[in-house]
């Protein structure tokens, strides 16, 4: 579904969220249970992939263009962390 760009870009902006992930839980967030995360995790995948195929399949958007939708959307994702933790610290955050 991704290109290669789109796979580049996606890693880049997943690891950078997931930076931002661990960042709040050494600040003491407790939202990272095992159990919390395997269940969130799981249900978004499912929904996520359901709804791709949904819209690819109705010819409403190509695979390109749903895997540059989500890819942008991580992105921003991980922006909003960087926002949050620059509140947090007062420190000019990047990421990725």
């Amino acid at each position: 579904m991704f290109n290669e760009e789109q796979r580049q870009r996606y890693e880049a902006a997943c690891h950078a969220m997931q930076s931002g992930v661990a960042f709040e839980q050494s600040a003491g967030s407790k939202c990272g249970s095992p159990k919390h995360l395997r269940v969130g995790i799981n249900s978004a995948m499912v929904e996520t992939s359901a709804l791709a195929h949904l819209l690819v399949a109705k010819g409403i958007c190509t695979a390109f263009e749903y895997a540059e939708a989500i890819t942008t959307a991580m992105e921003e994702e991980a922006r909003r962390y960087e926002a949050r933790i620059a509140a947090q610290t007062g420190a000019t955050v990047r990421l990725g």
